[in-house]
């Protein structure tokens, strides 16, 4: 695989997050997780169903169309590749928006994300995420704590 088919199935893994995140498709993001570390505000988090899956469950409120009712946006990637070793390192921006029926559209989170993938059985994967929140707006309607 060369390096640009790489930073292309890298990047794809990272908005594939974003969207499985705002569709509420938790399992999918735990599946994503399968093989890999979540670290955020909490405890580091890992695996599908007791780890990633459940912390996004516990934390994050869906609403009555299963969703967040957020799109987060993923800006400013930068991967690296050792195509050698089978691994990449990310960072990229993210800025999470929400908006509800009585709550008008509005940045509610921002920050960075640094990931660490590997390549297995000629597919990349995630073994690493550190979540960095650095502006925090009105989250009392996205997150339970």
């Amino acid at each position: 695989m060369s390096t640009a088919a790489a930073i292309t199935a890298i990047t794809h893994l990272i908005a594939e997050y974003a969207e499985l995140v705002d569709t509420g498709d938790f399992a999918g993001v735990g599946e994503l997780f399968a093989d890999a570390v979540f670290i955020g505000s909490g405890a580091p988090v890992s695996g599908r169903h007791g780890g990633v899956e459940q912390m996004l469950r516990d934390s994050v409120i869906l609403y009555e169309d299963g969703t967040p009712r957020t799109q987060h946006v993923t800006t400013n990637i930068i991967v690296d590749v050792d195509e050698e070793a089978g691994t990449a390192a990310a960072r990229s921006y993210v800025s999470v928006l929400q908006a509800l029926p009585d709550f008008p559209l509005q940045p509610v989170a921002a920050g960075r994300y640094s990931d660490r993938f590997e390549r297995r059985d000629g597919r990349w994967r995630f073994t690493e995420r550190r979540v960095r929140i650095h502006l925090v707006g009105d989250v009392s309607r996205h997150l339970r704590a």
